[in-house]
Order: C-alpha cells, then structure tokens, then sequence
C-alpha cells in the first residue's frame, strides 16, 4: 500500500514507516520537525523563509506578539498547498492531530478537503492535545492532568493558550470537520484512552511503536555515581510537571552530594537530547500523566528508569506485576522517597532497567504495531 502521514511531534510516525516498510509498504511523512526537535521527514512544512530572515522574524516576532497572528502559519499552509499534486493516490491517509497542517483552522479545512478528495482512506490519530481530550480534561474528573496547574492558578492562562485553542469555535469546526470525514480515529496510549471512552467517542487503540531495531540497549552499571537526566522543553514544562521535579532534585542534591551527578538539558534537537540523556541511569520524564509518552517509551527502551505516568490503569491494562518504570506524581515529597530509594538500592536501577526494554520488546515492538495499525486501516468501516 501506499501510506501518507501527515505531522510529526515525537518520531512516532517515523517509527511507524520504519515498520511499515519493513512489511514492503511504501511511507511518505509530511511535516515540520517540529521546531527545534528537528525530527525527519521526507517532505517539509516547515517556515524556512521566514525563519531564517532576520527581518521577517523579527516582524514574525511583533505580529505574534501585538495580533496573536503567526507569520509561520501562513508559510505552512503555502507549502502544504504547493505540495498537494504530488500528495495523491495514497491508500491511506493519516493526521497526526487535527491541526497537522498548523495552519489557520478554516484554511486547514480547504486543505484537507482538497487533500481527502484524491486519496482513498482517511485516519485521525490522536497521540496528544486535542479537542475531545481537552474538553473532557476541563471537566477535571481525573485525578490530574496537564490542566491541573491550570485549574490551581487561572492566571496561568496564558501559558495553557496552545492546550485551550482547540476548543475554540474555528478549531472545535476543524476537528469536527475531520472526525465526519475520516474512516476511523487512533489513540495511541491510556492518556487518550480513558478520555475518548468516557466521552463514549469511537476510536481505536493502538500503542506507540518503538524501533527498537534502531535503539540499543544500554547497560545500566553503576560504576561511580547515579545520573539523573531532567529534560526540558520550556513550551510544555507546566504542563509535565518540571518544577515538581526541580525541587525534588534540589533535596536530592543536598541529600547526596557524592552519590549522584545531575544534567539538566534545555530544547535540545532530538539527536542530541537523545546522546545527552545516553549516559544518564534515571530519566525525568512527567508527573501528569497516566502512561508513557514518546520520550519515556524510548528511553526505557534504552534501559533507563525512567519517572513517567504508570498509573493503576496503566498496569491492569498491560498486566504490570512488577515496576517497569517509577510512576511520578506532583508530589515533592514521593518524588525525593523515591529516588532516594534508588539511590540506596542501586541493584533495583538494574532491575528496573531489564524490566523496562523487555515490556518495550513486548507491547511497544514497532513492526508488530505496524501490523496493528494495518488491521485498522483496512478493515470495513
């Protein structure tokens, strides 16, 4: 078949076309890289005109800032729309959210109307922030999530304009439009799952595929001292919890100043994050969330503990009887217990980190997900 994939955030649909073209389809990803992250793709979006212009990013900077109005948009969208003819006859078509274009809402639907028309089928897959799964988070029945700095301190509002966007009027239109067109919807872990189910929405759940093919397992020893790895992306850092985790580390730092080395990294490209965070045994991933999400799924493949959601849920659905990772909560306190524990118990890190690449080989083994994903897509509607 021939396989269209629109958007890419975290190298999902990389890791996807990896397993689909290991089973003889041919895979085509359109997209940004996503800023800074500068993931692959083999057609791009991106707003290199106007990034790359000092004087137009300066100008980009002023609209942004006086108009809410976003200069890159405009070039996103005049290049998806240049590379529509060449965007044609694919079996499958699948969004990587409703807004994959990240071009104006009502632009978008043009696009894609255009788009839809000289393909054949057409999937939405939902592996972050949208418009079901922000409406239900609003209604705060979850424990926690990303909102619930939000729902502490309205002020925060500004910080929380990409979460709040898709429940607009010209958003809420966009997602509509494409959850009537499509044939199917996608959620690819629990955070999604348990929001679409309670609002009684139509999906399919497929797990995030991981090329471990392509990742090594790396040896957690222990020979001096335990590094901790805090990553950052300043985008998104409320919402993942990072200042629970930096005063958790302060504590640690104190409490262990020849046990532990720590490395803090800010907005680094997705290759050198990822060579950065190699030599570290414990990973920092998020307190808000319920399962892992692309980074963490990655980094326990590569033998890492790593502190991410593994909440109840997460273990009854995949039948964790023993810890795979450490399920982070917004708690100072349980953050310094439980790396303090690892410190102490240094065998565990060890144990942990076998546990974690072989739930990775199990449920996350990208071939296997690629064979899920074309279950769905070729089933009758």
């Amino acid at each position: 078949m021939r396989i269209l994939l629109i958007g890419e955030y975290s190298r999902l649909h990389n890791s996807l076309k990896e397993g689909l073209e290991a089973l003889n389809h041919e895979v085509t990803i359109v997209g940004t890289g996503d800023k800074f992250k500068n993931f692959p793709v083999d057609l791009s979006i991106a707003p290199k005109i106007i990034s790359s212009n000092l004087v137009l990013a300066y100008l980009n900077k002023v609209t942004l800032r006086a108009l809410k109005f976003n200069l890159e948009s405009i070039e996103k969208g005049i290049r998806f729309y240049l590379l529509l003819p060449k965007l044609k006859n694919y079996d499958i078509v699948q969004l990587i959210n409703s807004n994959a274009i990240e071009t104006f809402p009502s632009w978008q639907i043009n696009l894609f109307r255009k788009l839809f028309s000289q393909n054949h089928k057409i999937f939405l897959l939902i592996c972050g922030e949208d418009t079901p799964i922000v409406d239900f988070l609003l209604k705060s029945k979850l424990k926690y999530s990303i909102l619930t700095p939000y729902f502490y301190d309205k002020k925060l509002k500004s910080k929380y304009s990409y979460t709040l966007k898709y429940t607009s009027k010209k958003y809420r239109k966009l997602y509509d439009y494409i959850a009537n067109k499509c044939n199917g919807i996608i959620v690819s872990d629990l955070d999604y799952q348990i929001p679409m189910s309670q609002a009684k929405s139509n999906f399919t759940f497929i797990p995030n595929p991981i090329n471990t093919n392509k990742i090594t397992l790396i040896e957690n020893k222990i020979e001096d001292r335990i590094i901790i790895f805090h990553g950052i992306n300043t985008l998104s850092s409320i919402k993942k919890g990072n200042v629970f985790f930096e005063e958790a580390l302060k504590i640690i730092k104190e409490k262990y100043p020849s046990k532990i080395k720590i490395i803090t990294a800010n907005e680094l490209p997705y290759e050198t994050y990822q060579k950065l965070y190699n030599k570290a045994h414990i990973v920092l991933d998020q307190v808000y969330s319920y399962d892992q999400g692309y980074n963490a799924l990655e980094a326990m493949a590569k033998g890492k503990v790593v502190f991410t959601g593994a909440e109840k849920e997460f273990e009854s659905f995949y039948g964790i009887t023993e810890k795979v990772n450490v399920n982070a909560l917004p708690d100072v306190t349980y953050l310094v217990n439980e790396l303090s524990f690892l410190i102490e118990n240094p065998e565990q890190i060890e144990n942990i980190s076998k546990r974690a690449r072989a739930f990775i080989d199990k449920e996350h083994d990208y071939i296997q997900i690629a064979k899920k994903y074309l279950i769905t897509w070729t089933k009758p509607r």
